[in-house]
């Protein structure tokens, strides 16, 4: 069963957005579905202990971690 939302975004968060949206030619909901993923799988990384960040494809150091998720 599918389940629908309504969201309020800032100005701001909703500017960036439309600006996602319109670089990637996608809408607003398959960006928002993408981010939920994301979200999820971080969050299932740090309960086990893993950092979550960016890192040097060619090296694999983390370059950036990002807290507080």
């Amino acid at each position: 069963m599918a389940a629908r939302f309504n969201v309020v975004f800032s100005d701001d968060l909703n500017k960036a957005l439309d600006k996602v949206v319109q670089e990637d030619e996608s809408s607003k909901a398959d960006v928002l579905r993408k981010a939920l993923q994301l979200y999820l799988a971080a969050r299932d990384g740090k309960r086990r202990g893993l950092k979550v960040g960016l890192a040097d494809p060619e090296t694999r150091q983390l370059e950036t971690e990002i807290i507080g998720l």
